[in-house]
């Protein structure tokens, strides 16, 4: 059947970007294009590119032929070692899909860009909460900014319209990208029971007992169809969340029970410098439960762990606007930990 909306998910690997395309394939009614560095292997519902989105010729080359494009979904990211190194490459790979897409594609209809609280100057230390869409921005540089800016001015006359989403820490079970909590904690955890240790949280002393929401990967996936495709969501910002609100050291005990482990009072200890060495461990755990050999890299983001773990402030978004506009899921982030752990076990990515 020939379907009116074509989306084009840029970032398709990344766990924001897997479960967009697994939400628009159980839609039924969208054709799906998946772009990203690596590319993937077609299915019957998506067709994936590879592509340079830093390369300008490459992008104009490998997106040529996407006329039919409705929806795009931007979701792609370039880590760099600072703040102001990531303006300018997250920025280019931005204008450079919109620029080709918008001059052959007709039927445009709306840009969908993946933000965070980077935008409420989150990162930077203890910020306003409950944030909202309508606080004032910060001192840059901020890519996210940046890439709103640019669709704000590309937008004006235009008969598309663009939308914002602004996710709190995102958790799904993709592997391979920069930012995955959920593998942080499920390898961390693994590692420490195979070496006969207790679960001690290995972040800052102060952050164990702040408040902190997160965000589902799944649940996002829902919100972004849901911001593209509602015109009353044209040309704004959305916080989306899963709902309720977390502090550590409630959960985490809870964590260590699911793994079957002890606790131990919180010890402050950069992850990236207590896992570096754990790769030997990684491969014989592998190997003594049958897991998938997912690469030690793959696996774990230990950067962005002792991140997270080391906001010793409170860390959380209003996500009324988007309820006022008729966005009613919420996933209980408790349940939500424990079922994505349990699809890791399934996946033989973890043992079981």
């Amino acid at each position: 059947m020939n379907k009116s909306k074509t989306a084009l998910v840029v970032g398709a690997n990344g766990v924001i970007g897997s479960n967009l395309i697994s939400h628009l394939e159980s839609l039924g009614d969208w054709d799906i294009i998946g772009l990203s560095r690596r590319g993937g292997l077609d299915t019957d519902k998506t067709r994936y590119i590879s592509v340079d989105l830093l390369n300008l010729e490459d992008s104009k080359k490998q997106l040529s032929s996407l006329t039919s494009v409705t929806h795009i979904f931007y979701a792609a990211y370039q880590d760099k070692p600072t703040w102001a190194e990531l303006v300018a490459p997250n920025l280019a790979m931005l204008v450079n899909v919109v620029n080709t897409i918008e001059s052959i594609a007709k039927g445009l209809q709306h840009i969908s860009l993946m933000q965070g609280y980077k935008v409420y100057g989150a990162h930077y230390g203890p910020f306003k909460t409950p944030a909202k869409e309508t606080d004032g921005r910060h001192m840059p540089p901020e890519f996210n900014i940046d890439q709103q800016q640019f669709l704000e001015a590309q937008q004006k006359d235009k008969k598309w319209s663009w939308s914002a989403l602004r996710p709190s820490v995102v958790a799904g079970t993709a592997l391979g990208n920069p930012m995955n909590l959920l593998s942080v904690i499920a390898v961390y955890a693994s590692i420490s029971k195979e070496l006969g240790l207790p679960l001690r949280f290995p972040g800052k002393l102060g952050a164990y007992d702040k408040l902190l929401d997160i965000t589902d990967a799944g649940l996002l996936a829902k919100a972004t169809v849901w911001a593209a495709t509602n015109p009353a969501c044209a040309n704004q910002a959305f916080n989306i969340t899963n709902g309720d609100l977390i502090r550590w050291n409630d959960l985490w005990p809870k964590i260590a029970t699911y793994f079957k482990m002890d606790t131990a009072p919180p010890l402050q200890m950069p992850l990236q410098t207590i896992m570096a060495d754990k790769s030997a461990v990684w491969a014989q755990l592998q190997g003594k439960h049958n897991l998938v050999k997912h690469s030690y890299e793959e696996v774990s983001s230990w950067a962005f762990g002792d991140f997270v773990f080391s906001w010793d402030y409170d860390f959380f978004s209003d996500g009324t606007k988007a309820r006022r506009l008729g966005f009613h899921e919420y996933i209980d982030t408790e349940k939500m930990f424990f079922d994505l752990f349990d699809e890791l076990k399934r996946k033989k990515v973890i043992p079981n």
